[in-house]
C-alpha cells in the first residue's frame, strides 16, 4: 500500500534535484530525493539507469536533514544522449517503492516513464518564464492602411462587429482585414496583460483568412502590410520586451503554392520530389483536405529551401531585419510521416540545428493534437502545444455537464466530467516521458484558434481557476487574444472574434483578472521554473507547491468547497498572494484537537466555491550543489552530511 501523498518521497528533475540541466556525455551527475519523515525510516536507496538498454545501480547518500525531510544523493555517469533513471527506496521492514516520473510505486515501473537527462543543446532560458499571447492576425485589430487594399478574389469582406461564420464554404473565406501594423497599434495591451511573447498565426500569403495555406515563404502576405509591416511589428514588440513567434507548417503547404504548381506543370521539375505526386495527377493531403499537399521530407532540395541553412524558410526569417524569437510548427506530430516513412525525427533535428545556428536564443514549439512525448526528447522541438496534458483534463474538471457538439476532435456526445484526481493523472501521465527542461517550454493553453472557447461551457466561476492552473503548473501559459474579453465560441472557427477595441472598458474586470494572474506569474520564479509537489489530490481541489531554494509558492485549486489538511511544508510563514482561502499552520479539527493526516501533524487549508489561491513561503533548505557535472567528495564542507542512523 503507498503512503498517502504529502509523505511520498519525492523528485522531479528539476534544477532543486538535479546539479545540471545541460550535461554532456561521459558527465557526473548529482541527484537528489527528497524523503519525507513521515515516509518512515529508509534502509537504502539506489538509482536505477538503464545505458545502453543495460541496467545499472548506483547507491546514494544522505546529504541533508531538515525538520521535514530527508535528502538522499546518487551521482549518475551520463553515457547517451538521453539518460532515463529511477530511484528504489528500500524501507526497513525490507518493502520496495520505485520512483519515476509517473509517480511511486509497489511494482517495478517502465523505462518509458524514467526521469531523463538529455545532452541535446537546451531550449533557450526564456522559454520557461514565458507568457504567450496568441493572435489570429485577421481578427486582431486593423490599421487605416487596411481600408485601401485591394482584396483578392477568394476574400468574402466582412465588417469589424459581425459574427465570425462557422460553418460552410465561407468560413475560411471571410475576411476582416486585421493587419501587422494593427496589432503593433494594441501593443499596450499585451503590456497591460504582462504578455511577454507574442505568437501569431501564419503570416504568409494563402487563400484563406487563417493562411495555414500558404502560396509562398518568402514574403509577408501584403494584405497585413508586407515584409515591412513584419519588421515594425517586430521592432515595436521588442522595444517593450516582448518577444514575436511566426507560425510555419512543415507538414504541408498550400495548392497554389508555387513550388506545388511547378511540381504539376512539369514531371521534371525539382519540386516534383516535394509532395506525393503520382502520374496520374494524384497526390496526398492533409487528412484529406486537397488545398492543403503534404511535403515530401525525403527530398533534399526540399530540405535545402526550407529548413537547412541560413537561407532557407527558417533561418531566413530569424535574422534581422525581421528577427522572428521562435516558431510554432504547425501539425508537427504529422511532418515526415506517411505510412512506412518516418522521417520527423530528421526534420526536427535539421530544423533546431538552422535555428540554433542563426538565432541560438530562438524557440521552437511544436503542435501536438495528442501524446506529444515520444516526439520531445529535446533533440528537435523544444517544446509542445498539445491539449492532452493541460486543455482537455481542465476542460472535463471545470465545464458543465451535458450534450456537446464539439470536444478537440474526439468522439464524445457528452461533456467528459473529470475528477481532480483525474486532472492531475492526465498531468502526469502525459508529461511523464519527458524531460524536465521540455515541460517547462510546452504550453499551458486553455483554447487556442482552433478550439472552442473555454468559457463557453465553462461552470459558474471557473475562469479564475483554470486560469490559476495555466499560470501555476509547469509550462507556458497562453492565452488566445479575446479570452481577456469572455468570448464564447463553439469551436475553433467561431472563436476568432475580432477584438473590439472601442469597447475595452466593457470588460475591465475581466481583463484585470487575467492581469493579475499573469502577474503573479511573472513576479514568482517559482511557478515558471520551480519544481512542483503535489500535497493533496481530491476530487473538487487540487493542493501542491512549486519550490526553488529562494522561494516556495503554495497552489490550491478547487471547484467546490474544500477543507485540507496536509503535513510536510511548514506554513507558519506563508503570506497570501492571491485568492480568498484561509490557511492555519497549527492546524486544529472541529472538536479543537491538533489536526493530522496519516503523515503526521497537519497543516489545514478551508475554501468556499471555486476558489484559485496562493501564498509565498521560504525556500528550501537543501544544500548548494558543489558543481555542473563535476564529482565532489562527500566531505565536503558544502554539504551537510548526515549518518543514515541519524535520519
Amino acid at each position: 500500500m503507498l503512503p498517502p501523498i504529502d509523505a511520498r518521497p519525492h523528485h522531479d528533475g528539476s534544477p532543486l534535484y538535479v546539479s545540471t540541466q545541460e550535461p554532456a556525455l561521459g558527465d557526473a551527475v548529482r541527484v537528489r530525493l527528497r524523503v519525507p519523515h513521515s515516509y518512515g525510516h529508509v534502509a537504502a536507496v539506489k538509482t536505477r539507469s538503464n545505458p545502453n538498454h543495460e541496467p545499472r545501480f548506483t547507491p546514494a547518500v544522505i546529504v541533508h536533514h531538515d525538520d521535514s525531510a530527508t535528502w538522499w544523493e546518487a551521482e549518475l555517469l551520463i553515457e547517451n544522449p538521453i539518460h532515463g533513471y529511477r530511484f528504489i527506496v528500500t524501507r526497513a521492514d525490507g518493502s520496495t517503492h520505485f520512483l519515476s516520473q509517473a509517480g511511486l510505486s509497489d511494482i517495478e515501473t517502465r523505462d518509458d516513464d524514467d526521469f531523463r537527462l538529455v545532452t541535446f543543446a537546451p531550449p533557450p532560458a526564456w522559454g520557461a518564464e514565458a507568457v504567450m499571447y496568441q493572435v489570429f492576425p485577421d481578427r486582431f485589430a486593423r490599421s487605416s492602411a487596411a481600408d485601401s487594399r485591394e482584396l483578392p478574389e477568394w476574400a468574402e469582406p466582412a465588417e469589424w462587429g459581425d459574427e465570425p461564420i462557422y460553418q460552410g464554404p465561407s468560413t475560411p473565406r471571410q475576411f476582416y482585414g486585421g493587419d501587422l501594423d494593427g496589432i503593433a497599434e494594441h501593443l499596450d495591451h499585451l503590456e497591460r496583460l504582462g504578455a511577454t511573447v507574442l505568437y501569431l498565426t501564419p503570416v504568409f500569403p494563402g487563400r484563406s483568412n487563417h493562411r495555414y495555406d500558404a502560396h509562398r515563404f518568402d514574403q509577408v502576405d501584403p494584405l497585413l502590410g508586407g515584409d515591412e509591416a513584419l519588421v515594425r511589428l517586430v521592432e515595436a514588440a521588442h522595444a517593450r520586451g516582448i518577444r514575436v513567434m511566426g507560425d510555419l507548417t512543415l507538414n504541408h503547404s498550400g495548392d497554389a503554392h508555387e513550388w506545388f504548381v511547378a511540381a504539376r506543370a512539369n514531371s521534371d521539375a525539382p519540386e516534383r520530389a516535394f509532395y506525393y505526386l503520382d502520374d496520374d495527377g494524384g497526390y496526398v493531403s492533409w487528412l484529406g483536405v486537397e488545398s492543403l499537399p503534404k511535403l515530401n521530407w525525403a527530398s533534399d532540395e526540399l530540405r535545402r529551401r526550407f529548413i537547412d541553412g541560413p537561407d532557407s524558410v527558417v533561418g531566413r526569417w530569424l535574422q534581422p531585419p525581421y528577427a522572428l524569437d521562435g516558431w510554432r510548427i504547425d501539425v508537427a506530430n504529422m511532418t515526415g510521416r506517411l505510412d512506412d516513412h518516418d522521417l520527423n525525427a530528421e526534420v526536427r533535428q535539421l530544423t533546431q540545428a538552422t535555428t540554433r545556428a542563426v538565432n541560438p536564443d530562438a524557440l521552437l514549439l511544436a503542435e501536438s493534437t495528442n501524446d506529444a512525448q515520444s516526439d520531445m526528447q529535446g533533440d528537435g522541438w523544444h517544446g509542445a502545444m498539445t491539449y492532452a496534458s493541460f486543455t482537455r483534463p481542465v476542460w472535463a474538471w471545470l465545464s458543465e455537464p451535458g450534450p456537446i457538439n464539439w470536444f478537440f476532435g474526439l468522439p464524445y456526445p457528452v461533456m467528459p466530467q473529470y475528477s481532480g484526481r483525474q486532472v492531475a493523472d492526465a498531468n502526469t501521465r502525459f508529461t511523464a516521458a519527458m524531460p524536465w527542461r521540455s515541460r517547462l517550454t510546452s504550453m499551458n493553453a486553455l483554447d487556442t484558434h482552433d478550439t472552442s472557447r473555454f468559457v463557453t461551457r465553462a461552470r459558474a466561476g471557473a475562469v479564475p481557476v483554470a486560469l490559476g492552473l495555466s499560470v501555476s503548473l509547469p509550462g507556458i501559459p497562453v492565452v488566445f487574444a479575446g479570452d481577456e474579453f469572455g468570448f464564447t465560441g463553439e469551436n475553433g472557427e467561431h472563436s476568432r472574434t475580432p477584438i473590439p477595441w472601442e469597447r475595452v472598458d466593457d470588460h475591465e474586470t475581466t481583463i484585470e483578472l487575467y492581469a493579475e494572474h499573469l502577474r503573479l506569474r511573472r513576479e514568482h520564479p517559482a511557478l515558471s521554473t520551480g519544481s512542483l509537489r503535489w500535497l493533496h489530490i481530491g476530487d473538487d481541489a487540487l493542493l501542491f507547491v512549486r519550490e526553488l531554494a529562494d522561494e516556495t509558492v503554495l497552489v490550491l485549486a478547487a471547484r467546490d468547497d474544500a477543507d485540507i489538511t496536509f503535513s510536510g511544508l511548514d506554513v507558519s510563514e506563508a503570506v497570501r498572494l492571491i485568492g480568498s482561502a484561509d490557511i492555519e499552520a497549527d492546524a486544529r479539527g472541529d472538536s479543537g484537537a491538533e489536526a493530522t493526516t496519516a503523515a503526521g501533524p497537519a497543516a489545514r487549508i478551508r475554501s468556499t466555491g471555486m476558489s484559485f489561491t496562493t501564498w509565498a513561503l521560504p525556500g528550501i533548505s537543501a544544500p548548494v550543489f558543489p558543481g555542473h557535472g563535476v564529482p565532489a567528495a562527500a566531505d565536503s564542507p558544502q554539504w551537510s552530511v548526515v549518518s543514515r542512523s541519524d535520519a
